[in-house]
């Protein structure tokens, strides 16, 4: 089952579409997005401050994202813990039909149910005129993982030079640590029948 990554950084895309001074197009978006980081700058936890990271280098903030991910997973975000201020991942992933809808198709009808449309080998919600044709039932996996705290940055004081750097740094530890989480989710739900 190996072979599949879940996540990783588009370092090179990053790079190519800078804004120029070697700085990547994540450092331009996140002071295009400073705002995001309201309320996170000197917290004794990196959780405020990491989170907000992720959502400036994930769709719909930076699309394409400087994170990338497996066709499977439909949404990635990173969010604090209310209970006790940890950060916590929620991901969702394209999943087969669950056993029970599987062993039989008696439950059809004979209505033409679809599953999750496909473009060029990517999952995609389906066309409203797609839907005015036929009952779609799409199958998705959610997992909410805690995501450990000690590898991740501390927030800086404030928005200054090191920052941005900072934030980078904080996603790729996030990518890293959902990666190890997820890959095996994702070979797993690669090699299943349809």
């Amino acid at each position: 089952m190996a072979g599949h990554r879940a996540f990783w950084v588009d370092d090179r895309y990053d790079r190519e579409r800078g804004r120029g001074g070697g700085a990547g197009r994540y450092a331009g978006r996140f002071w295009d997005e400073i705002g995001e980081f309201d309320g996170a700058w000197g917290d004794i936890a990196p959780v405020t401050f990491c989170c907000a990271a992720w959502r400036v280098a994930t769709p719909p903030v930076t699309d394409p994202g400087l994170v990338r991910w497996h066709r499977r997973i439909l949404s990635a975000k990173c969010v604090r813990n209310t209970w006790d201020g940890s950060l916590t991942a929620r991901v969702r992933l394209v999943a087969p039909l669950p056993a029970p809808l599987a062993a039989s198709r008696e439950w059809w009808r004979d209505r033409g149910w679809q599953g999750w449309p496909e473009i060029f080998g990517q999952f995609v919600k389906p066309a409203e005129q797609d839907l005015a044709k036929a009952p779609h039932l799409r199958a998705t996996v959610q997992v909410d993982a805690p995501v450990p705290l000690d590898r991740l940055p501390a927030a800086p004081g404030g928005p200054g030079p090191a920052a941005a750097e900072t934030a980078y740094r904080a996603v790729a530890v996030i990518v890293a640590e959902l990666d190890e989480l997820i890959a095996p989710i994702v070979a797993r739900l690669e090699s299943a029948p349809s």
